[in-house]
């Protein structure tokens, strides 16, 4: 069976156990040594000035939200098809989610919805990179900061996209990322950061992650919590992140070969596969989509669907009332189709899973 994800193929020619054991020896397992270290080095290849680590990705947007000053009398725009982790950090808080529709290409937040979210003076915005796509970051940071709204980049699924000479999460007010193992940069557990330029925004957030503490045991700052990365996982990620662009021009390459193999398909394809697209996820559109999977299951081929349920749809919450028009939103939920796309897939394995997209087809 080939996996849609395989971290022994992701890890393949790590020596993880000599990192994990660095941490065993030094006897310092939190907020040490390689936290500070891993904080530098990732700021650094954002080509930003503050990284905070935290204990995962949706601990990150809510602690951003907070650091922004967000309440729970504020709306907060977001997309709704991106699996309910703005959502999830939204309604932490108390605020409400205000559902921006996305572009028909990219499936990223469309600048046009958002112009109509902007009319409801949201607190803040959060551009979730979906997929590893780049969204139009700049043209949606220009409309938000226009009307006085700051930008949060969910950057969950985007290490490392880039345009120009800027980085994802690097061009908002504050980024946030998860580092679960399945990411392009990914820990052996749960792990998530922030980035950003301003220091005060990142002192909000170091404070926020340990309590709310001025000094020990100094409460001092309201909604605080233990969110902290441990050493181990920094050890990881510092081990591992000088790795990613070469893991990202792999994923990128294979989403190229799947881009050619399947132009003359009845697909929906990625609609780049340039730096701006890390290839987190390799998602297409198509037809009677059970049908399609059951046919690569059939195969040996893994599938997966990301995301079969938008945010406002779920029935955990009525959110239904808190959307602009959704249209494209809703139209692609039952067409999405993710394939297999990660490091260590061999070129075998590539040509396997073609064979059996194109044997649908052909049947």
């Amino acid at each position: 069976m080939i996996p849609l994800f395989s971290a022994a193929a992701a890890n393949a020619g790590l020596d993880l156990a000599s990192v994990v054991q660095r941490v065993v020896d030094s006897n310092w397992y939190v907020l040490g040594g390689e936290v500070t270290a891993f904080e530098r080095e990732f700021a650094d290849y954002i080509g930003v000035k503050e990284c905070v680590s935290l204990a995962n990705g949706t601990d990150a947007l809510e602690l951003a939200l907070r650091a922004l000053g967000v309440s729970a009398s504020d709306k907060v725009a977001c997309v709704a098809n991106a699996g309910f982790y703005s959502s999830t950090a939204i309604l932490a808080i108390g605020a409400t989610p205000l559902y921006v529709d996305v572009d028909e290409d990219s499936l990223n937040m469309s600048a046009r919805s958002l112009s109509e979210a902007l009319t409801q003076r949201p607190k803040a915005v959060i551009v979730t990179h979906l997929y590893g796509q780049l969204a139009e970051i700049e043209e949606l940071a220009k409309l938000c900061h226009a009307a006085g709204t700051a930008v949060i980049e969910d950057c969950a699924q985007a290490h490392g996209a880039m345009r120009g000479a800027r980085r994802a999460g690097s061009i908002g007010d504050i980024g946030c990322f998860s580092f679960y193992p399945t990411k392009n940069l990914g820990a052996l557990g749960d792990g998530g950061g922030i980035v950003c330029n301003d220091a005060k925004l990142a002192a909000t957030v170091r404070t926020l992650r340990q309590y709310g503490w001025s000094t020990k045991y100094h409460v001092a700052t309201p909604n605080g919590r233990n969110s902290r990365l441990d050493e181990m996982q920094a050890a990881v990620l510092r081990e591992k992140l000088p790795r990613l662009d070469g893991w990202n021009a792999m994923r990128r390459d294979i989403a190229t070969r799947y881009n050619a193999a399947f132009a003359d398909l009845p697909l929906v394809l990625p609609p780049s596969t340039g730096e701006d697209y890390v290839a987190h996820l390799y998602v297409v559109r198509v037809e009677s989509r059970e049908d399609f999977r059951a046919h690569l299951g059939s195969h040996h081929v893994g599938t997966d669907v990301h995301y079969p349920l938008p945010d406002h749809r779920q029935t955990a919450y009525d959110l239904t009332s808190t959307t602009i028009s959704l249209t494209q939103t809703e139209r692609t939920c039952d067409l999405l189709v993710s394939l297999p796309c990660f490091p260590g897939l061999s070129a075998q394995e590539v040509d396997e899973v073609i064979r059996a997209v194109r044997s649908y087809f052909q049947r």
